[in-house]
């Protein structure tokens, strides 16, 4: 099969995979929201905080992908099952702070000012999120694997069966029946540690029984850490998490100097966030389906093969990328009414999806070039380059844009600053990060042989 049907299927199954991941966080603000009022205000501010701690956790471990794939290209499945092993010390220690803040989040909770009424049921809420934690993390680890081995299937099938098994679970535990009592929004977090208890014990399972495994020699004895391999974790790992933290704060903060603007303003942003956050889950997916693919190579000692990949990662993502930034665009008004039947809402968010679609055509670039860079190992100069312009730019120039004005500009009090001056600095950084891909592409070139001329 050539490179181009295999990365295609690979982001395909991935993508698939994203969305019932998505659709957990979907089901749980409906189940909340025809809960009670409250319940829904409870889930909102406890699931931020979840994600703010999850999600670079997540981005850690998922930047061993390029590790994995260049042992599976330089057939090494035993380096592979050594690697693992190890990587469950630094699954450990993420666990370790990660839950700390969930168990103990008065200080968040007393500095963002969240009233107390609503502090029990989120602070319930994060107890149980808390136990959730190492499962998911540990998951996290087995679909990386999966991604690096460049079989996802397992990881897609466990996400959506699960899906299926949490939504009758979220409604069960929250309004209660059956003898249950009803555990409003903490029945939502129960929900989420049986869904990931179950998808990783089936994960085991797996890792256990199936003939794929079994030349990574998964079940051997627990080595002691290994401090160069952890610290090839780090290098990798702590730079791709405070990526991931500059790439959510900048988003969630967007969030927060939008609501002082009012109601309208907060609702057309959700639903702007809501579709950029949709319609990044297919860059995303081919960014790991390619660079799987070029790590695959590289541990192969293959740089044509490589660039190759590369440069077919980035035409499935041209004639994607277009295709729905073109969609977004043009029927911006009617994906804004299926969100609302607010005729002011609808209007504003209609705007609003325009800087959306030129919004998306950057960020999936850069998604791609960042998930790239990473096969190279240069981590360090994007973070700066995220800080710089996600922080600097887009959310400091949208700040100043609305509230301050600058030279010529008078002030605009609406959510188009924030977007327009994301979108141009997510522009810059596309524009950064293709420049640096190109020059370690061609680094790569001169300094890895091909394999017939070694």
């Amino acid at each position: 099969m050539s490179d181009r049907s295999l990365i295609a299927r690979h982001a395909g199954t991935v993508l698939v995979g994203q969305l019932a991941v998505m659709a957990f966080g979907v089901t749980d603000t409906i189940v909340a929201g025809r809960h009670a009022q409250e319940s829904l205000a409870a889930l909102a501010i406890g699931s931020a905080l979840y994600i703010s701690v999850y999600v670079p956790l997540l981005g850690m471990l998922s930047a061993l992908l390029p590790i994995w794939a260049e042992l599976r290209g330089a057939r090494k499945p035993q380096a592979i099952g050594g690697s693992l092993r190890q990587s469950l010390y630094l699954c450990a220690l993420a666990c370790v702070p990660g839950m700390a803040v969930l168990l103990h989040p008065d200080p968040v909770l007393a500095w963002t000012q969240v009233p107390e009424a609503l502090r029990p049921g989120v602070e319930q809420y994060l107890a149980v999120l808390a136990l959730a934690l190492p499962p998911a993390l540990l998951f996290r680890v087995f679909s990386t694997l999966n991604q690096a081995l460049g079989h996802p299937q397992w990881v897609t099938w466990l996400q959506v069966v699960s899906l299926l098994v949490k939504i009758p679970l979220s409604i069960w535990w929250t309004f209660g029946g059956a003898g249950m009592p009803a555990m409003g929004v903490v029945g939502c977090g129960w929900a989420t540690l049986v869904v990931n208890c179950g998808m990783l014990a089936v994960a085991l399972w797996l890792l256990r029984t199936q003939a794929m495994y079994t030349p990574l020699q998964v079940w051997q004895r627990m080595e002691p850490p290994n401090r160069a391999q952890l610290a090839a974790f780090a290098r990798l790992g702590i730079p791709s998490a405070l990526a991931v933290t500059v790439e959510v704060t900048s988003f969630t903060l967007m969030a927060l100097f939008i609501a002082r603007q009012g109601t309208l303003a907060s609702a057309a942003h959700q639903i702007a966030a809501n579709m950029a956050a949709v319609l990044y889950m297919v860059p995303l997916s081919l960014a790991i389906a390619t660079s799987a693919r070029v790590s695959y190579w590289r541990g192969a000692g293959q740089a044509a093969h490589a660039r190759q990949a590369v440069y077919i990662g980035f035409r499935l993502l041209t004639l994607i990328g277009i295709a729905l930034a073109a969609i977004v665009f043009i029927a911006n008004h009617w994906i804004a009414s299926v969100y609302s039947n607010d005729a002011q809402v609808v209007m504003a968010a209609a705007g609003l999806l325009g800087w959306v679609a030129l919004y998306h055509l950057a960020d999936a670039v850069q998604t791609l070039c960042i998930f790239l860079l990473r096969c190279f190992r240069i981590t360090l100069a994007p973070l700066v380059v995220y800080g710089v312009m996600l922080w600097g730019v887009g959310l400091g120039g949208g700040y100043l844009w609305a509230y301050h004005g600058f030279g010529p500009v008078a002030s605009l009090a609406s959510p188009v600053p924030f977007w327009a001056a994301s979108a141009a600095a997510l522009v810059v950084t596309a524009v950064v990060f293709a420049a640096m891909l190109r020059r370690a592409l061609l680094s790569s070139s001169a300094s890895v042989p091909e394999e017939g001329a070694r």
